[in-house]
C-alpha cells in the first residue's frame, strides 16, 4: 500500500502524542493496543504513517529532529513511548498570529528566517498537512491551507479556524484538485463528544432540556491560549455550535474553556450541567465530570482521519471530504449526528459513499 508521507504545522501537545502514537502502535505487539479504534482503514496501519516535515516558530524546537522537539518546552503531555531518530528537522514558518498574548512569554521565537513551506512540502514528498496551530491562529491556518494548495497537498484542519467549512475554501480546494477536512479535531475521548452523547441519548428518551453548560479546565498551552478572550470566543462558538447540534430546538447552552492551572499539566477538566424535564414536567439536573490527557485525546482520533485522507487522495477526491470531517470535527462542512457520521465514515472508506 505504501507510506503516508505527513507534514505537520506546530509541534504541541497534540503533534507530540501523534507521533508517539505512531512508533507506540506500529510495534507488532501494540499494533491492536488499547485505544485503537481501526486497526485497519482501506488496508493502512498506523504503522504506514510517515512523517516527513514539521513546521514551528518556537526556538527550542526548529532545527530539532522531530523525535527530540515533541518533548521540547512549552509541550507537557505525557510521554509514552520512546521516539528514534526521525530524520526530519523542524524548520521555521512564519508566526503571522500563532502566537497569543498570554503565552507569548511562554514561546521563544526563533531568530531565524521562516522557510517556503510549499517548497519544503514539495520536496519532501508530503501527501496530507495536518495544521496543528493554537486556536486563534486564523490567518496562520489560512497561510498554510494555502501553501497547502500550491504543493497539492491534502489539508486537515484540527483548528478552529474555519477552512474546511468555509465554501470558498472548498471551491480552491475542489478546483485544486486536493482533498480538505475539519474543521476543530473532536476528541476521542473529551468534553464535546460526551456532551453531544448525553444530551442526543437524553432528547432520544423524550426529555426536554432546559439549559446545559460545559466548562473546561486545563494546565496545557491551548488551555492559557484560551485566557484571551478574542480566541476563546472562536472556540466556544464552534464547541457550542457542535453540541447544540444534537438538540432538534435552541436552548440556553455555555460550552468552551473557562479557565487555566499551570499545575495541572496537559491533563483537561470538564464539567457538565444539565437541567430538563421529563414525564409531568418532573424537573431533573445532572452533574459529569470528565479528567483527560488533551494530546493523546486528540491524536487518538487523528490516526483514523490520516488514514482516511489517504484513501481519498488513492481514489483521487478533492475539495471537502464530509463523511471523514462530520465523524472527525466539531465544525464540519455537513453535521450530522454521531451515528450517522460514524456509518457515513466507514461506508466511504469502505467505498460506497463518494465522499
Amino acid at each position: 500500500m505504501g507510506k503516508i508521507k505527513v507534514a505537520v504545522a506546530g509541534v504541541g501537545n497534540c503533534c507530540s502524542a501523534l507521533v508517539q502514537g505512531v512508533q507506540h502502535y506500529s510495534t507488532p505487539k501494540d499494533e491492536r493496543g488499547v485505544g485503537i479504534l481501526n486497526v485497519e482503514i482501506g488496508g493502512y496501519k498506523v504503522s504506514d504513517i510517515e512523517f516527513v516535515a514539521a513546521f514551528d516558530v518556537d526556538a527550542r524546537k526548529v532545527g530539532q529532529d522531530l523525535s527530540k522537539a515533541i518533548f521540547a518546552e512549552p509541550n507537557n503531555t505525557i510521554k509514552f513511548t520512546d521516539v528514534g531518530e526521525l530524520g526530519v528537522p523542524v524548520q521555521k514558518a512564519e508566526v503571522l498570529d500563532g502566537v497569543g498574548e498570554h503565552v507569548k512569554d511562554r514561546i521563544i521565537v526563533a531568530p531565524a528566517g521562516p522557510v517556503d513551506i510549499s517548497k519544503v512540502l514539495k520536496n519532501s514528498g508530503a501527501e496530507i498537512l495536518i495544521n496543528f496551530l493554537p486556536t486563534g491562529a486564523v490567518k496562520a491556518s489560512r497561510y498554510y491551507a494555502a501553501e497547502a494548495i500550491d504543493a497539492s497537498c491534502g489539508y486537515v484542519n484540527a483548528t478552529p479556524a474555519k477552512i474546511a467549512s468555509v465554501k470558498a475554501w472548498q471551491k480552491r480546494f475542489r478546483d485544486a484538485n486536493i482533498a480538505l477536512a475539519g474543521d476543530d479535531v473532536m476528541d476521542q475521548i473529551g468534553s464535546t463528544i460526551i456532551h453531544k452523547a448525553v444530551l442526543k441519548t437524553l432528547v432520544e428518551r423524550g426529555i426536554l432540556i432546559d439549559e446545559s453548560y460545559q466548562l473546561d479546565i486545563g494546565g496545557g498551552t491551548e488551555s492559557l491560549n484560551a485566557l484571551e478572550r478574542t480566541r476563546a470566543e472562536i472556540k466556544r462558538a464552534t464547541k457550542k455550535a457542535s453540541v447544540g447540534s444534537v438538540v432538534p430546538y435552541s436552548f440556553p447552552l455555555v460550552a468552551g474553556s473557562s479557565d487555566y492551572v499551570d499545575f495541572m499539566g496537559n491533563t483537561r477538566t470538564s464539567y457538565f450541567w444539565i437541567s430538563g424535564r421529563y414525564f409531568g414536567s418532573a424537573p431533573f439536573t445532572m452533574d459529569i465530570r470528565l479528567s483527560t490527557i488533551e494530546g493523546p485525546a486528540c491524536a487518538g482520533i487523528l490516526v483514523d482521519v490520516v488514514r482516511a485522507m489517504r484513501v481519498a487522495v488513492d481514489r483521487g477526491i478533492s475539495g471537502p471530504l464530509f463523511s471523514i470531517s462530520a465523524f472527525a470535527f466539531k465544525i464540519p462542512p455537513r453535521m450530522a449526528p454521531p451515528e450517522i457520521a460514524q456509518r457515513w465514515f466507514y461506508e466511504f472508506v469502505s467505498g460506497k459513499r463518494d465522499r
